[in-house]
């Protein structure tokens, strides 16, 4: 029943994803750009402030297009709701202009399934290209957050990125730190973020140094495993000259064949 009733909406929207995947890469990457823009050049002119306003408007409704497509097209939209509820919530909330930056958390995650799906079974590339947008997003969203507040310590893009570099590394050296709600919001979802992703670019560096210096070791001795995979092929190579034996071919063969092996 299963089968019947939901393999049609599972084909139709592994169809939709893979059509959509291209596009909202784009998107992603349009949505970065035009975020950055007013950001990096705060003497933009109103009017160019508009128009990257305007086109991050677009392309976070087509983000909010794109999630109601695949709930239509979901098997059971009960379970799709359940197994996408954060992508929900960081759709809902940024509408509430204090919490606009969380826009980034929805790039971050459609450009990370992307990089996914593009670095499959080469896990360290897509962690290390995730972790590098999350670096860059977080100080972008932090810049944006502190660079007019009173008191401020990140008032520049290379502040922003030293604090991101630090933030996400633990090292924490307290010479930038953001003093705004937004900021320290921020910072919050980068430490988190970044743990697990730091972690594994370290554990991973760590794995492929120990598995060149044993690789570089010595030849491991002969197991019991070994000796019982060579005595099964001379056992069957017994029998394979068994049968290719013809009786004309003399007795010296048929004895041969049946030696017994040399000790271990």
């Amino acid at each position: 029943m299963d089968t019947t009733t939901g393999a049609v909406p599972v084909d139709r929207a592994s169809r939709w994803e893979r059509f959509t995947a291209l596009p909202l890469t784009f998107l992603s990457v349009m949505f970065l750009l035009v975020y950055a823009a007013p950001i990096l050049w705060p003497d933009l002119t109103d009017s160019w402030r508009r128009v990257c306003e305007a086109t991050a408007v677009l392309i976070w409704l087509t983000f909010w297009g794109d999630f109601a497509a695949r709930l239509i097209l979901a098997g059971s939209r009960r379970a799709f709701l359940r197994d996408h509820l954060f992508d929900l919530t960081v759709l809902v909330l940024p509408v509430l202009r204090p919490l606009r930056a969380l826009r980034l958390i929805t790039v971050v995650l459609s450009l990370s399934r992307k990089a996914e799906s593009w670095a499959r079974g080469r896990l360290a590339v897509y962690v290390g290209a995730t972790t590098m947008l999350l670096v860059l997003v977080s100080a972008l969203a932090v810049l944006d957050a502190e660079r007019a507040a009173d008191g401020s310590n990140i008032t520049s893009f290379d502040d922003a990125l030293w604090w991101a570099a630090v933030t996400i590394t633990t090292v924490g050296y307290g010479d930038h730190y953001p003093v705004t709600g937004t900021g320290r919001f921020v910072a919050l979802g980068l430490m988190i973020g970044g743990i697990g992703l730091i972690g594994f670019v370290t554990g991973s560096l760590a794995t492929w140094i120990v598995e060149r210096v044993s690789a570089t070791g010595p030849a491991a001795p002969a197991t019991a495993e070994d000796i019982a995979a060579l005595r099964a092929e001379i056992t069957a190579l017994r029998r394979q000259l068994d049968r290719s034996a013809s009786p004309g071919d003399g007795n010296d063969l048929h004895r041969w064949s049946h030696a017994t092996p040399p000790a271990d």
